[in-house]
Parts: structure tokens; C-alpha cells; sequence
């Protein structure tokens, strides 16, 4: 803090939501402000309720925090209004940056009637052709739907004026950098934009000279939805013996599973510039640490593992996932 961007490691599924749902609680986060679209879902559990949000950032359950999104993101306005009833959150704390883009219904049938997703595979949601059309200067943006109006703001000035006057940021990332269109290798398996620390600060509109950390956010083991390589992909049946196996929560899809990869760790952490780890599920990997808020309190055998992260990576992981909560986590900030 202050101005802290949250990008995931892997191809998604990180834990990003838990992680940013913590901060705002932990450091009373003045700014959030969530980019990309409406094909990623953060999921928050706080209080013994899980909320998967496509649209509204994650630091909601903060009642002081102004919610945001960002210039760069596309919107999915029912979804939007969806979110904002099942928060509960003050229509006055949410704000959407006046050039932010729309995704239309014909977008979504665009979607999923494309030959080529068909073999690489989408969320069906309407991202990729929405991001056509803006590139082509033809969307239409959130200052031309009244519907919107009471949301709409200039994100960028407010963002960076609360930087000018000492406020805490969070940049919320979304999706996972091994999807990025441009940086992951990935291609064409991957998705319709770039998914790294720097254009998650371009996205806010802040300049990368005033972001003070960028927090990688790794799970203790791998997944993936959808098609494209995943080193190390072990079967849905062995995943479920170790209790990998997982859901998406945007899209019901199975998730695919893989072992830590030590090695991918340490290259995405470079790429991105982190300057901490946040490591979540720790608790799936080694069960017998559930609910530890100490690092003392971790087994030898997941002291090892956090160490060897360290190590490999360069990287200090200093937010340390062991339940599903918001605040079920080992903080080693100092």
C-alpha cells in the first residue's frame, strides 16, 4: 500500500478474490478498482457466504471502500445489476469509469456460435467480439447507457487524486497471466487481452511509477479451465483423490489440475515484477493446517513448501491462504 496491484499467477483460479476481500478488511482499503470483464468470477467468502462476482470488485465486503471499474473493462450490464443487489453494497460506493466499454447480447451470440472458440474454447459471456468492436471505435460505452448513469464517473482523476492524497489502492486483476494474449506464450489459447501487472494498471489508469506492489497471487497446486496445455495435468480422478478437483465459478466448467510448478512460479513472479506472494489453499495441500492464523502454527512439511516458493522464486510470500474465509489467513507483513 498504497497502491497495490493484485495479478494472478497461473491461468486463473488463483484465489485473487479472497486475497483483495482480505486487504480491504485487513488495511481498510480506500480504492478498489477491478479490470477486465465479466469472464472472470472472484470468489468471496465471508461470513458463511460465498459470492461469485463477474462485475462488482471483491473488496465490497469493506462498507468504507469506493468500488470501481476501470476504464479498461467491459461491462455486462445485467450481470452488473445482478451483483449489485446480491452484495447488497450502496449504489453510492460503486462507481464505472464513463469510457468503459458494453457488452451487448449480440456479442455473447457472436460468441458462442464462433467456429474458432469452438476449438479453443470461451466463457460464452461476449468478451472477445465486444473488445473487437472496441477496437474498431465502434462499442458503445457506459456514458451512452442511461441505465448507467448514476454510476458514472471519471475513475482515472478519482484513482489518481486519492494517490495525491495518501489513499490505499487496490488494482484488482483478473484472470491469470498465463492467459495473457500477449505475454503468456499461450497463444491462441488464451484470452482477448493482456492479463499482467503493468496493463492491469494501464486498464486503472495509473502509472506504473505509482504503484508501490505488485502481490502475485499463487494456489498450492495448478488448474485451468478449457482448452491448452497445463504441464504436469494429472486425471480428474486423481485430482479428486487429492481434493484438486474444483468447479469454476463463473462457469460450471471443470477445472483441470496440475502440481506446483516451482519453475512457472518464479518466471510469472519476474515477468510481472512481485514484490510479495499471497499463496492460497495451502490448507488443501496439507489439511492438518486449516484455520492456522500463525505461521508457528503451520507443519514442518508446509513451513518446507512456503520456504522452497521463497526460494525458487525470489519472492516473499507474506499472505498465506489456510480456509476459505476472507480472513483465514497468515499475514507476514511486517
Amino acid at each position: 500500500m498504497p497502491c497495490s496491484v493484485i495479478v494472478g499467477a497461473f491461468w486463473g483460479d488463483e484465489g485473487k478474490g479472497k486475497i483483495i476481500s482480505y486487504l480491504a478488511l485487513k488495511d481498510n482499503v480506500d480504492f478498489c478498482v477491478r479490470t477486465g470483464s465479466v469472464n472472470a468470477a472472484h470468489t468471496v467468502w465471508y461470513e458463511g457466504k460465498k459470492y461469485a462476482l463477474h462485475m462488482v470488485p471483491a473488496a465490497f465486503i469493506n462498507p468504507k471502500t469506493r468500488l470501481l471499474i476501470s476504464a479498461g473493462a467491459n461491462v455486462h450490464i445485467g450481470q452488473f445489476q445482478k451483483e449489485i443487489e446480491l452484495t447488497q453494497v450502496d449504489p453510492k460506493r460503486v462507481g464505472i469509469d464513463q469510457n468503459a466499454s458494453i457488452i451487448e447480447q449480440k456479442h455473447s451470440e457472436q460468441d458462442k456460435a464462433s467456429a474458432v472458440n469452438k476449438g479453443i474454447g470461451t466463457t460464452g459471456w461476449g468478451v472477445g467480439p465486444s473488445l473487437e468492436e472496441r477496437v474498431r471505435r465502434t462499442a458503445k460505452l457506459v456514458k451512452d447507457m442511461p441505465e448507467l448513469k448514476p454510476f458514472l464517473c471519471d475513475g482515472i482523476q478519482e484513482v489518481n487524486d486519492g494517490l495525491d492524497e495518501g489513499k490505499s489502492v487496490i488494482l484488482e486483476g483478473t484472470q491469470g497471466f498465463m492467459l495473457s494474449l500477449f505475454l503468456s506464450g499461450g497463444y491462441p489459447y488464451v484470452t482477448g487481452r493482456d492479463t499482467g501487472a503493468s496493463a492491469i494498471a494501464s486498464e486503472a489508469g495509473v502509472g506504473p511509477t505509482r504503484v508501490d506492489d505488485v502481490i502475485i497471487v499463487y494456489k498450492s497446486f495448478i488448474t485451468r479451465v478449457g482448452a491448452g496445455p497445463l504441464p504436469g495435468e494429472i486425471s480428474k480422478e486423481e485430482a479428486q483423490k487429492r481434493n484438486w478437483f474444483e468447479v469454476a465459478a463463473g462457469t460450471g466448467r471443470d477445472r483441470r489440475a496440475a502440481p506446483f510448478d516451482f519453475d512457472l512460479a518464479k518466471k510469472t513472479a519476474k515477468i510481472n515484477g512481485a514484490t510479495q506472494a499471497a499463496m492460497t489453499k495451502l490448507d488443501v495441500l496439507f489439511p492438518s493446517v486449516t484455520g492456522a492464523r500463525k505461521f508457528d502454527d503451520l507443519t514442518a512439511e508446509a513451513k518446507d513448501f512456503i520456504k522452497e516458493v521463497e526460494k525458487r522464486t525470489g519472492v516473499p510470500v507474506t499472505l498465506i491462504g489456510t480456509g476459505p474465509e476472507a480472513l483465514d489467513i497468515i499475514d507476514r507483513r511486517s
